[in-house]
């Protein structure tokens, strides 16, 4: 069958550090390397972490060790008018607009915007009550699957259709910052297929392209990527992002693996059946025989080019008669026998 073009997500997430410009920037950024969706994140600080909540440890790494998780995801938050500039400006650029809501009041805000789809975090994959909320405004459903085994995977599935929503995308995921390349596990998201018959896709930690594009390979139908303007910004996600330039050349290697892929159909390309004539082989004489010989397998060779009878007809000629003279090396044809 005919593969779909993979639906490329650039993951811009909080990597606007909370400023509206670097967010729009992002969207103009996203476009011209040819992604097909930016997704931000919708969220209030003090919604989703305590006050003294510590930072997970891909954080701390980068981030000032001596501000919580709050203070952290407080600088980042947008304020909630600046996503009906991110949506016009994505209109305005033909891209679509994708966010990650995590609370009841984020999804309602969404979806009073007019948004396509929501997708849901690895974090709140488990949460069954938000999921269930979510899917009931009936819109596309994009779930990451981080820090899940397949029971979770299928019971939060099958929330989202319990509100008879089955307009569902499940990715596989690695919940880690950057992840390893032996973690990201591929084969889960067939596995994930197959259980739960739902359309899969990859969001990719790693830090360079290869398993993404293994993903593709692989039947993915969606792929997500977090994406940056510059990797040396100052925030979480930026050093396990993509800028510009290595988005570009995922989106790239994305495409070409889509026409690699072909049609599933084993016939040869327009290009084999030119260079068939010259890369298979005839039956020929080995040697000089008049009308009349009686032709034993001696000999007849293979050679090419593809310009007589097919070497498959070897058993038909051996002990018929030529029915003209033939010299070396001349390919036998169907009026060179008498049958």
């Amino acid at each position: 069958m005919l593969h779909k073009p993979v639906y490329i997500i650039a993951e811009a997430g909080v990597n606007h550090n909370g400023n509206i410009d670097i967010a729009l920037e992002l969207i103009d950024r996203a476009k011209e390397v040819g992604a097909d969706c930016i997704k931000f994140q919708t969220f209030k600080a003090d919604q989703i972490v305590t006050n003294d909540s510590p930072k997970a440890n891909y954080q701390l790494k980068v981030t000032d060790k001596s501000e919580s998780q709050f203070q952290m995801l407080k600088k980042l938050e947008l304020d909630l008018n600046a996503y009906i500039s991110l949506i016009q400006r994505c209109k305005e650029k033909d891209i679509a607009f994708l966010s990650t809501p995590y609370n009841k009041e984020d999804a309602d805000f969404l979806e009073a915007l007019d948004v396509t789809g929501f997708k849901i975090a690895s974090g709140q994959l488990t949460e069954l009550p938000f999921l269930k909320y979510v899917a009931q405004k009936n819109k596309t459903m994009i779930i990451s699957t981080g820090m899940a085994n397949m029971a979770e995977v299928f019971l939060a599935v099958e929330a989202i259709r319990s509100t008879g929503n089955n307009d569902i995308i499940v990715l596989q995921c690695t919940t880690n910052y950057p992840s390893a390349i032996e973690d990201a596990n591929l084969l889960a998201m067939q596995s994930i297929k197959a259980a739960c018959k739902v359309a899969v896709g990859y969001s990719d930690h790693v830090n360079n392209n290869y398993a993404c594009f293994a993903s593709v390979a692989m039947g993915a139908e969606v792929v997500e990527k977090h994406f940056t303007l510059d990797k040396n910004m100052e925030g979480p996600d930026h050093t396990s992002s993509l800028n510009p330039v290595e988005f570009k050349e995922l989106i790239t290697g994305i495409r070409q693996i889509e026409k690699a892929m072909g049609t599933g159909l084993k016939v040869p390309s327009a290009a084999e059946i030119d260079n068939s004539y010259g890369m298979k082989r005839s039956l020929v004489l080995l040697q000089d025989a008049p009308a009349g010989t009686v032709l034993n397998e001696g000999m007849i060779g293979f050679k090419r080019p593809f310009n007589g009878l097919s070497p498959n007809m070897l058993d038909k000629v051996v002990g018929k008669a030529l029915a003209v003279d033939m010299k070396k090396d001349q390919a036998l044809q169907f009026n060179s026998i008498n049958w």
